[in-house]
C-alpha cells in the first residue's frame, strides 16, 4: 500500500508540474497584461511601470518567471494580486471554503440520491420504477447546468420564497447563531440542488449499468443456485458495483468544480468561479495561476481519494500496481 501510495503522488506531481507550466505558457501568449491598462492611465509615468514591472519579474523571459513562480508556489506563496493588492493566497483563503461548502455538499448529496437509485433501478430493470428513474435521469443530463440554475433563478424570483443570489442577507450580522445557519442554507439551495441534480444523473446511469451487470454474471448466478438468501446476494452486487463508481470520484470533483465556478457566476456566490473570472477578465497573471494551481491540487487529492478507496475496496488494484 506504501509504495502504491507512493507511486500515485509521483504521477500527481508529474500533473501538477504539467498543468502549471502549460497554463503559465497559455497565459503568457496572451497579448497584453494588467500593466498595460495602467499604460493608458497618464497619471502614471513609465517609469512606474518600469519598476512595477521588475519588482514583480515581468521583465525576464518566460522560463524564469515560471520557476521563480514554482518555488514560491510549493511553499504556497502565489504572489501578489495586481487588482485586488492583496496576496493571491489571501485571496483564495477567503473564498476556497465558500466553493468547498458547495462542491462538498453537492458531492455528498450526489451520492445519496445517486447510490439507492441507482442500485433500486439496476435490481428492477425494466420495471416501473426503473423506467421512472431513467427518466429522471435522462431528463438531467440533457440540462446544461447553467440553463438549470437561470431556471431555478426564475422561479425563485416569482415565487419570492428563497434569495436570489448571493451568500448572506444584507442584515446577515444581526441574526441569531440559528438564524445565520438558515440563512445561509436558504442562500445555497439554488446552486446546490442544481449540482446535485445535474451531477446524480450521471451517477446513477453508471450505477444501474454496473448492478446490471455483475446481476448477471455467473458468480452471482452461481450463488443464487446454492440458495444463498436475497441479501447476501444484494450486498456481493453492492459491493462490487462500487468499484467502477469509485473510481469516478476525482472526474466528479473536477465536473463539480468547474460546473461550481460557473454557478457561482450566474447566482453571485462569492467563490473561486467568480474571484477566476474578475482575475482572467483584469489579466491578473499572479491570481489567475494560484487559482488553476489550487484547483489541480484539489482535483489531484480526489483522484487520490479515489485511487485509495479503490485500492481500499478492490485488493487487485494494489497488486496490479506492485506487479507493473
Amino acid at each position: 500500500m506504501l509504495w502504491f501510495l507512493s507511486y500515485r503522488l509521483f504521477q500527481s506531481l508529474l500533473t501538477l508540474l504539467g498543468v502549471t507550466f502549460l497554463s503559465f505558457f497559455i497565459i503568457k501568449l496572451a497579448p497584453g497584461d494588467y500593466l498595460d491598462q495602467l499604460r493608458l492611465n497618464p497619471q502614471i509615468s513609465q517609469e512606474t511601470i518600469e519598476a512595477l514591472k521588475k519588482q514583480y519579474g515581468l521583465d525576464q523571459n518566460f522560463l524564469v518567471q515560471y520557476f521563480r513562480w514554482l518555488f514560491s508556489a510549493l511553499s504556497f506563496d502565489l504572489g501578489y494580486s495586481f487588482q485586488y493588492h492583496a496576496p493571491v493566497s489571501q485571496l483564495i483563503g477567503e473564498r476556497i471554503w465558500n466553493t468547498l461548502l458547495l462542491t462538498v455538499s453537492s458531492t455528498l448529496l450526489s451520492w445519496v440520491v445517486a447510490i439507492p437509485l441507482g442500485l433500486f433501478a439496476g435490481l428492477k430493470e425494466n420495471s416501473l420504477l426503473d423506467r421512472v428513474i431513467r427518466a429522471y435521469s435522462y431528463l438531467l443530463m440533457s440540462f446544461p447546468s447553467f440553463f438549470l440554475a437561470f431556471l431555478m433563478l426564475l422561479a425563485v424570483s416569482k415565487t419570492g420564497f428563497l434569495p436570489v443570489g448571493g451568500i448572506h442577507s444584507p442584515d446577515f450580522h444581526k441574526l441569531s447563531l440559528w438564524g445565520k445557519v438558515l440563512d445561509l442554507l436558504a442562500h445555497m439551495l439554488v446552486p446546490v440542488l442544481t449540482l446535485t441534480l445535474v451531477s446524480s444523473a450521471g451517477l446513477i446511469r453508471l450505477m444501474r449499468s454496473s448492478v446490471i451487470e455483475i446481476k448477471n454474471s455467473p458468480m452471482v448466478v452461481m450463488l443464487k443456485a446454492k440458495g444463498v438468501s436475497q441479501w447476501v446476494i444484494i450486498k456481493h452486487i453492492f459491493k462490487n458495483a462500487m468499484n467502477p463508481f469509485t473510481t469516478l470520484i476525482g472526474y466528479e470533483i473536477a465536473g463539480l468544480l468547474s460546473g461550481a465556478a460557473l454557478i457561482e457566476i450566474i447566482v453571485g456566490w462569492p467563490g473561486l468561479g467568480t474571484l477566476m473570472l474578475d482575475a482572467v477578465l483584469s489579466q491578473d497573471l499572479f491570481l489567475v495561476m494560484g487559482g488553476l494551481y489550487i484547483g489541480t491540487i484539489m482535483l489531484l487529492v480526489g483522484n487520490l481519494m479515489a485511487d485509495v478507496l479503490l485500492a481500499i475496496i478492490d485488493p487487485r488494484v494494489r497488486e496490479r500496481e506492485v506487479i507493473r
